[in-house]
Formats: structure tokens, C-alpha cells, sequence
């Protein structure tokens, strides 16, 4: 069973530090030398400050590890609840 979750990267306080990266293959640095998230199906958008996607695949732990192995907290994962 998946839950659906929405994952969103502070882009002002990423400093490039990827330990996320190992955690999720989801999570890649973008050309700007910060993370992003590389899934064209997740439903989201990034701008200069932050990027924001949401999933519903069954891969909340992978983004949940990710999350915590941020050493800036840049990462927010969130289960969105329809009750």
C-alpha cells in the first residue's frame, strides 16, 4: 500500500551538501549545484527558493531517510492526509 506525501527542498538553505542523494536516487544535484528532485512523475514545481513534488509510489521511507541525512534540514516531507 503507498501513501501519498509531498516531499519540498528549501533551496535557500541547501548548501550543496548531498548527503540525500545516497539515501533516494530521486534527489540529484541540479545545474545550479543544489538538490532537486528528477521524477517526471511526481507532480510539483521548482523555482529559485524551493522544490516541491508529490508522490504516491510507495517510496515515503526513501524520502523520509533522505530528509534526515540533510545536515542543513533543507528537506520536508510531509504525508498529506485526505480524512
Amino acid at each position: 500500500m503507498s501513501t501519498e506525501y509531498r516531499v519540498r527542498i528549501d533551496r535557500t538553505a541547501c548548501e550543496g551538501v548531498f548527503a540525500c542523494l545516497v539515501r533516494d536516487d530521486r534527489f540529484v544535484e541540479a545545474t545550479d549545484g543544489l538538490a532537486t528532485i528528477d521524477e517526471p512523475e511526481s507532480h510539483g514545481f521548482e523555482d529559485a527558493e524551493e522544490t516541491v513534488a508529490r508522490f504516491d509510489d510507495g517510496r515515503l521511507e526513501d524520502a523520509q531517510l533522505a530528509a534526515r541525512a540533510c545536515p542543513v534540514d533543507a528537506i520536508d516531507v510531509t504525508v498529506i492526509d485526505d480524512a
